[in-house]
């Protein structure tokens, strides 16, 4: 599919490029951050997640002569243009966080230095990328969180965004923690686990619930979960199942579980739990599914739900509560001497939309317990400052700062991605990514995880960098008041 995406891009993006063409700016270079402004869910993280998606764009990134007539046929583009676009093929440098690292707001996750028009071309389809696979991948380690490191798995397939965006939830809910997943396909595509049980029309397909039951089991002896809300979950169904469980037991094997899909799911486990440890089932773990999140899965905990295996579904992959992640593809620098990157600032009466300015490298800091105390923005050029204390600047304000000692260690989050146009960077397996994720989130302090007012995680910016932060916005100040005047 990746093939054809050499028009999934916003119109003013082929308009841009199509000015840069013909005002000469083929060969000026730029710099742009993806990054984005808020925590979904008023959260205290993010996992970032999709880069491996925005390689494959990238490596098979060309216009067809199809697209390329397309676009003709709209009458809004040059021949010039379209020779341009017949010929494209991205050259520029790509730097980028790995994917299932813990980040934070207005940190670039993604960090492109290409020629401008190269760089604006791809800016629409990163974010596509890029916004719903870190929203879906938070969203799977915030459920993850409340069930405790409870299993999890991926329901949501018959709700998602179309196929396109049940596999790629399925992906980004995988990284974010998630055990496995309904969806097939994703399973075969991305080596995810895949599990399942079966639905209410199995059970009323039959005479009998009993009936149904002693079905399944026979076509299913070794991964047998029942079903056992059809008709009455404690008066019929947790009683036929542990007769058939029973049953299973005397022919060599063991009824895997019982799933709850409706009802007071605390009261229900709970009643469940005794009657299958009471048949000598003690064993057999107890599913729940029915529209669940985080807060619903924190709440059954608090109350001593029995349930050993979550099976979360429309509100994973659709991140029911916040359905998009705001993140933004913002310039930072531009080549304007033919030497040297000149650092570029978009200034805003809202201060959350200021961007810090030039190319730069990000820094998490760690202490002596390996636990995560904060993030730093340098200026690509400046040099770290290994081994010493250092001050770090709020990114607006000059009397908010703070020092960290020397003895704390720094790591360098940004990696090198594409270099000139050519792939330098080996992605590594999706397992290994969900165990990125699952032991950065070891080093975060649960005050950042909580659901309900949750630690402000520090992004700072360097001495230097905050100083020609100010500058900037100082000249963009006076900018503004001299054309006012004029």
């Amino acid at each position: 599919m990746w093939t054809k995406w050499a028009l999934l891009t916003d119109l003013y993006q082929l308009t841009m490029v199509g000015g840069y063409v013909k005002e000469g700016k083929v060969d000026q270079w730029a710099n742009f951050d993806y990054f984005f402004r808020k925590i979904p869910d008023q959260g205290g993280f993010c996992i970032v997640a999709g880069l491996e998606d925005v390689i494959r764009y990238l490596k098979t990134l060309h216009f067809t002569q199809k697209d390329l007539s397309y676009l003709e046929r709209t009458g809004l583009f040059t021949k010039d243009f379209l020779l341009y676009l017949k010929d494209f093929k991205f050259t520029g440098h790509i730097w980028a966080i790995p994917e299932g690292t813990i980040v934070f707001p207005h940190e670039p996750l993604i960090r492109v230095t290409a020629p401008l028009p190269e760089a604006q071309l791809i800016e629409t389809t990163i974010l596509n990328i890029m916004n719903f696979q870190t929203l879906i991948a938070t969203k799977a380690a915030r459920i993850r969180h409340a069930a405790q490191n409870d299993p999890v798995v991926d329901f949501g397939l018959r709700r998602a965004h179309g196929p396109d965006g049940a596999l790629m939830a399925s992906r980004a809910a995988y990284v974010g923690g998630i055990e496995g997943t309904s969806n097939v396909l994703a399973g075969q595509i991305y080596g995810i686990p895949i599990r399942g049980t079966h639905a209410h029309s199995w059970v009323e397909s039959f005479p009998s619930e009993l009936e149904a039951f002693r079905a399944y089991a026979r076509v299913y002896p070794d991964s047998c979960v029942l079903l056992v809300d059809t008709y009455d979950t404690l008066r019929s169904g947790v009683p036929n199942a542990i007769r058939v469980g029973k049953e299973l037991q005397e022919k060599g094997y063991r009824l895997q579980g019982i799933r709850l899909d409706s009802g007071d799911l605390a009261y229900l486990s709970k009643e469940a739990r005794k009657m299958l440890d009471e048949a000598g089932l003690e064993d057999t773990v107890i599913v729940a599914s029915s529209d669940l999140d985080e807060w619903l899965i924190e709440s059954l905990k608090r109350q001593g739900a029995k349930i050993d295996l979550w099976g979360v579904g429309t509100r994973l992959v659709t991140s029911y509560s916040t359905p998009a992640l705001g993140g933004v593809y913002k310039l930072t620098a531009l080549d304007e001497n033919g030497k040297k990157m000149v650092p570029k600032i978009k200034r805003s009466d809202n201060p959350e939309k200021i961007t810090n300015p030039g190319v730069k490298k990000l820094v998490r800091v760690f202490d002596r317990r390996g636990q995560m105390r904060g993030d730093v923005l340098f200026l690509e050029e400046e040099e770290l400052p290994r081994g010493r204390s250092f001050r770090v600047y709020h990114p607006m304000f000059a009397h908010v700062f703070k020092k960290y000692p020397r003895h704390f260690t720094m790591e360098e989050l940004l990696v090198p991605v594409f270099h000139q146009g050519e792939l330098v960077y080996e992605c590594p397996s999706l397992h290994k990514i969900r165990g990125h994720t699952l032991a950065g989130l070891e080093h975060l302090d649960d005050a950042y995880k909580r659901f309900h007012n949750p630690h402000t995680y520090h992004v700072s910016l360097s001495t230097k960098l905050f100083k020609t932060k100010q500058r900037l916005l100082k000249k963009a100040t006076k900018t503004v008041t001299l054309v006012s005047n004029s």
